[in-house]
């Protein structure tokens, strides 16, 4: 996994992107022949150096390269897009977005949706979703209290997906834990019934 970020005048880092293998980084050079960001490995890895104008023209003689390569394009710009539109949102619906983000790229991996290692730390986290370093630590303390999510070091196990899905669509926590704590008497009060018509 790796980050991208900018530096501001004031030497301030502006974190821009968290990528995984198979991704391209880079890709904003494109345009102007300049790269703007910086890298960062979060864990060793390997990377392969492909120069654009020979991209070009291997998509060029293989189409099914040029269109995979349009599908990576098409990913990071829906990615980006997704970050400006949750960024005036609430601080829960920003974390449960970059949750469900993470989950389902670990999934296109061939990887558990449910069970993963975040790699990047809770300040990286923050300056990507527009969030304290102490916001973050405190949604995620509320998560886990609520029995959305569980921790062990960096890994990270989403317990209630649906739930997490729920405030990513704008649901309030408030409205999902009712829902949750409604859905569970429910299901307790059918299942006592259930005892006692099998025992009558």
């Amino acid at each position: 996994q790796f980050k991208t970020f900018r530096d501001n005048a004031h030497g301030k880092q502006h974190v821009m992107g968290f990528h995984m293998a198979g991704e391209i980084l880079g890709m904003s050079a494109i345009s102007t022949g300049i790269h703007d960001s910086n890298a960062m490995a979060l864990e060793d890895s390997e990377v392969c150096e492909v120069p654009f104008a020979q991209l070009q023209m291997l998509c060029a003689s293989i189409p099914a390269l040029q269109q995979h390569f349009h599908r990576l394009m098409s990913e990071e710009i829906g990615r980006d897009q997704r970050v400006m539109r949750f960024l005036g949102s609430s601080a829960e619906l920003r974390f449960a977005t970059f949750l469900l983000d993470l989950s389902s790229r670990f999934a296109a991996r061939g990887y558990s949706r449910h069970d993963f290692t975040v790699l990047m730390s809770r300040e990286d986290i923050g300056n990507y979703i527009g969030l304290t370093m102490e916001s973050v630590s405190r949604l995620m303390s509320k998560f886990r209290r609520q029995g959305w999510i569980s921790t062990d070091g960096k890994d990270l196990h989403i317990l209630n997906h649906a739930a997490i899905v729920a405030l990513a669509n704008g649901e309030s926590m408030a409205t999902v834990a009712s829902l949750e704590s409604f859905t569970k008497q429910t299901t307790a009060i059918l299942t006592a019934m259930s005892r006692t018509a099998n025992q009558a």
